[in-house]
This record gives structure tokens, sequence and C-alpha cells, in this order.
């Protein structure tokens, strides 16, 4: 098989039934399997996937086991070739899947590749970024971002000297929909269930740069992403906002294990 599609859920009932709608209408030209992994939800989506989508695997998780924990039981369920985590938040573009697995076939030394995002209204949406300085968080939710070198920072970590229409490798990349090789998979690990919500995606991506795999971006492969953005806000945004509060504690997470340690992509070399 060459793709086992995971879509993680939590109560996105709707979002869910055009996500999977679009992968019927795509019709993508590949032996895969989609598994639709359910965190606890009470808005009644595993009944709607049972009665619309026969065709669909579902799992049910016991708890909301979140980010990592939920793609977690789909990886340790999936059988491809190729391993992709994607939200229920995303909608396929023609040949999507297609073009991300002759990418990862034409390229083997690549463990961890990301499409182009879109906005719904087709502008590019930034979807691959430098890696956290300790200050990033800061930056990104004080008004010390207006400072002008606290601007210049957070545009390097967005990239914004990059047009994002040309492939390349990056540090990380957004975790709404990544295609992971199953033998770089089984090197790397899972992804690391000290992370609820947040920067889990950035973990696995520098993990798998640690391990000698390479993370790219592939704009050829196009995603319409219909972002929420459920944490943004400056620092009112903490008392407000509990997935506000989650990303503040994954970065805690984040920074207690890598603070010190160098960008495992700028002593890339190329596997054997």
């Amino acid at each position: 098989m060459d793709l086992s599609l995971i879509i993680l859920n939590y109560n996105t009932k709707n979002l869910l039934r055009e996500c999977l709608r679009g992968i019927r209408i795509c019709a993508p030209k590949l032996a895969m399997e989609v598994i639709v992994v359910d965190n606890a939800s009470s808005d009644k989506s595993v009944e709607m996937v049972v009665a619309e989508f026969p065709e669909v695997k579902v799992i049910r998780a016991e708890s909301n086991l979140g980010y990592a924990g939920g793609n977690n039981l789909g990886i340790k369920a999936a059988v491809g070739r190729y391993i992709m985590v994607m939200n229920a938040d995303i909608l396929l573009m023609p040949d999507a899947l297609e073009r991300l697995v002759s990418f990862m076939d034409a390229n083997p030394k690549v463990g961890l590749v990301g499409p182009q995002l879109l906005n719904p209204d087709r502008t590019i949406q930034r979807s691959c970024y430098r890696f956290h300085s300790l200050l990033t968080p800061i930056y990104r939710r004080t008004v010390v971002g207006l400072l002008p070198f606290a601007r210049q920072s957070n545009s390097d970590y967005l990239m914004k000297d990059f047009d994002h229409g040309s492939e390349r490798d990056v540090d990380w990349l957004l975790g709404g929909a990544l295609v992971a090789r199953r033998e770089a998979v089984a090197e790397v690990g899972p992804l690391d269930t000290g992370f609820f919500m947040y920067m889990d995606d950035t973990d696995w991506c520098r993990r798998f740069w640690e391990k000698g795999w390479r993370v790219t971006y592939c704009p050829e492969a196009k995603m319409v992403h219909f972002h929420q953005r459920q944490s943004s806000g400056g620092v009112v945004a903490l008392f407000r906002k509990p997935t506000a509060r989650y990303h503040a504690r994954s970065a805690v997470t984040y920074f207690r294990k890598y603070l010190g340690k160098e960008n495992p992509r700028l002593g890339y070399s190329d596997r054997e």
C-alpha cells in the first residue's frame, strides 16, 4: 500500500465531513487507506463517518489524547509505505497526494515532506518555519514584538525571506499535513506525547533532522487549510483561551528539551 492517511478529529464533524468528501472527489490514484482517529468527540463525528464514509477506518480513543497521542494511534495502525497525518480542516487539491508520494519516491533521503498550504482565498499560507529562539514566544505575544529587532526576529522565524513558491529543505513544517517515510518513523519514533497540543510538529521535525532525515517543503502539492488559529493572541489570550495556555505549556516543554542545543539541520550530512 502506498499511503496511510490519518485524520485526527475532535468535535469537528462538519470540517471532517468536507475533508472526507474532498478525498472522495479527488479520488487519488494511489493504493491507500484513510484512517480517522477520533479523540472521544461528543458531536457524533464517529456516527457520521460510519454512516457516510464506510470505506474509512475509524479508531476511537477512549479520551482526548491530544494531537500527538491521537495521531500515534493512527500511526500504529497504518500499513502504508508512507504515513500522512492531516487535520480535518484540510481540503485536498487535485493530484496533491500523488505528487507527495512521487516526491518521496524520488527523494529517498527525505523523511518528512509537507505540501504548500493555501488560505481559502487561495493565497499562500505560511506553513514552514525556522526553529524558535527562546525569545520567539515573547516577541510574538507581547508589544516587544513591535520593536525593530524583534520584528526582524519574527520575520526570520516566519521565513518571510522565502517566497514559499519553490521546493526547499526547512527546519520544520506545520503539522496540519505531513507525509512521513515509514522507515524514518521507525527510526525517529512517533510523536512525543509530552506535547498535548502545539509544538509536537516542531519537535517531530527536529527529531527527523537529528536522525539525518531531511524535512522538505514541496509546493507542487497544494491543499487548502481552513486555519482556525485557536491559540492566537497576545498575553491576554493566555488568560482567556485554554488553547493559548496549552501552547505556552508546550513551549516550556520544548525549551526544556532543546535549550542550548544546536540546530540539527545545520549539521546535516547526506545519509549513506
